[in-house]
């Protein structure tokens, strides 16, 4: 198959897929979701995201559908059957398919959604800009949640200013992207927000602190203003189909860019991790 979906056990090409107007990820965006980058048929980071998954359906009170090792043998196989050897892989778990009705339904079980369709590849640029936006989302963002509405219209008022990316700010604190995380190398340390609910625990967050610690590069998880992240030597945007993009303006004036052998090792780390 060129791409392929899932739905509660049904397969079809994506263009094909049929979901319930009940399944209340329609209406309340009640769900979360996961993504994954497949490279030679093997899907990247499974386990991380498996525990992501199963970490934010637990704090929207979701049971999965499945156990974490039945889901990922349900993508494994999914995989497998597009011919493309690297695809972006996508799944959802919403909290069932009932009459509209804000409490949950009872006894109703949850819907596994899942696509994966060709992508080139590994992505990676030195010319990243971007837009600071203030960041009126709600206190959860630690969950991986389907209510995304302020993050479109982050990264639509972002792309309106010439930018591939919005960077958050709260309070006068950066806080991550409207679709990635963001971190800075200043003065040779690696600097993060920390993982608490103001921002998404990355996947490729979580693998350049792995890094720091093998290549011996000093990091630190700690807030940090919009000021800061413009003096940066490096700013660094990344997420699953992003992994690493190098910053080079904010709002409109030149930034970053003053440290390339930083981002060079983690890169050259991030290969090797994906070629085993």
């Amino acid at each position: 198959m060129n791409d392929i979906a899932y739905y509660n056990g049904k397969i079809t090409a994506i263009n094909d897929m049929m979901i319930p107007a009940n399944d209340r990820g329609f209406y309340f965006g009640d769900g979360i979701y996961e993504a994954a980058m497949v490279y030679n048929h093997k899907i990247f980071a499974l386990e991380d995201h498996l525990d992501r998954m199963a970490n934010s359906a637990a704090m929207v009170r979701i049971e999965l559908p499945y156990s974490k090792e039945r889901i990922g043998e349900i993508l494994t196989d999914l995989v497998n059957q597009v011919e493309n050897d690297c695809q972006f892989l996508y799944w959802q778990i919403t909290r069932g398919t009932a009459p509209r009705n804000h409490l949950f339904p009872a006894q109703v079980p949850s819907n596994l959604y899942v696509y994966s369709k060709p992508c080139k590849g590994v992505e990676m640029s030195d010319e990243y800009k971007l837009k600071s936006v203030e960041d009126i989302r709600f206190h959860c963002c630690n969950i991986k949640t389907l209510n995304l509405l302020l993050n479109v219209l982050a990264i639509q008022t972002a792309k309106e200013n010439g930018c591939q990316e919005a960077v958050f700010v709260r309070d006068g604190m950066v806080t991550e992207g409207s679709h990635s995380n963001i971190s800075i190398v200043k003065d040779g340390v690696f600097i993060t927000h920390p993982a608490d609910n103001l921002v998404l625990p990355g996947i490729e967050r979580k693998h350049l602190l792995a890094y720091c610690r093998e290549l011996g590069i000093p990091a630190e998880e700690r807030a940090f203003t919009l000021d800061e992240l413009k003096a940066a030597d490096e700013i660094l945007v990344t997420s699953t189909s992003h992994p690493s993009m190098r910053v080079m303006e904010v709002d409109g004036q030149p930034a970053g860019m003053k440290d390339p052998e930083t981002i060079a090792r983690f890169r050259a780390k991030y290969m090797e991790d994906i070629a085993k």
